[in-house]
């Protein structure tokens, strides 16, 4: 339902049930939120591409088990829709999008951190033509990344946003052709994860913030965050790279 692999430091989790869509039940919950528990734990992965098997990334809930009185099965405790979209974590996560993501699918898209998506991607929030709620993040994350009018157009038409206007409103990071989606989200989690972790973790963490915090809170947390990562192993061994001039070896320590 979900597969997970290890290349290097960066985790590739698939949506894998083409047969349904990727339409996400309750065992692809579980096992995202499994595998998300995976990806947190292991000191050696740094960052996620979170990528889809077939020509559809996930077309949202799977809408028999709705029907059929399972609603509640397609979110985790900790993870909420599909095990993901309301789950805390410091480890950034690039959706690789290559054909439609709507309804759910598209929450899990904005639940991610950034979005690299083909040109055959499109976005939606179909819900209003089930007479159904965008309860997954939706709702209130699609605003902030596209603006209020944008994110009204979306929700109330249930009409798709290209790839193309995505990505010209901010909400996608980078567009490919066809089918090098998971190329160009595997190449940009390459670029992260050649940096330092616990920088970049400390980093992620604060731009979110942004989203909810106050000025004098951020800078606080800002202030932080920069005494712990000046205090690690991994700031002695990026100084003395500099100084020698070669690679850094970060251990995320």
């Amino acid at each position: 339902m979900v597969d997970y692999e290890v290349r290097g430091h960066v985790a590739l989790l698939t949506l894998n049930r083409p047969e349904a869509r990727n339409a996400i039940n309750g065992d692809v919950a579980q096992a995202m939120d499994a595998h998300l528990d995976t990806l947190e734990a292991d000191p050696d992965v740094w960052v996620a591409v979170l990528a889809a098997n077939g020509p559809v990334f996930c077309a949202g809930a799977d809408l028999k088990a709705i029907n059929s009185g399972k609603a509640a099965e397609l979110a985790t405790a900790k993870g909420g829709f599909g095990g993901i979209v309301d789950r805390q974590r410091r480890k950034p996560i690039i959706a690789a999008i290559d054909g439609l993501a709507t309804a759910g699918g598209c929450e899990i898209a904005l639940a991610c951190d950034m979005i690299v998506a083909s040109t055959q991607a499109a976005f939606g929030l179909a819900e209003v033509k089930r007479n159904l709620v965008a309860a997954g993040g939706g709702l209130y994350r699609l605003p902030k990344l596209v603006g209020k009018n944008v994110a009204l157009e979306v929700a109330l038409t249930a009409e798709n946003l290209t790839a193309e206007r995505a990505y010209q409103l901010g909400m996608v990071n980078r567009v490919t052709e066809p089918g090098q989606a998971l190329e160009g989200a595997m190449a940009m989690a390459e670029t992260i994860a050649a940096n330092a972790p616990l920088s970049v973790w400390e980093s992620r963490d604060l731009v979110l913030m942004a989203d909810w915090e106050d000025e004098a809170t951020i800078k606080k947390a800002t202030g932080d965050a920069f005494g712990r990562v000046l205090g690690s192993e991994d700031t002695k061994e990026g100084l003395e790279a500099f100084i020698e001039k070669r690679p850094p070896e970060w251990k995320g320590r």
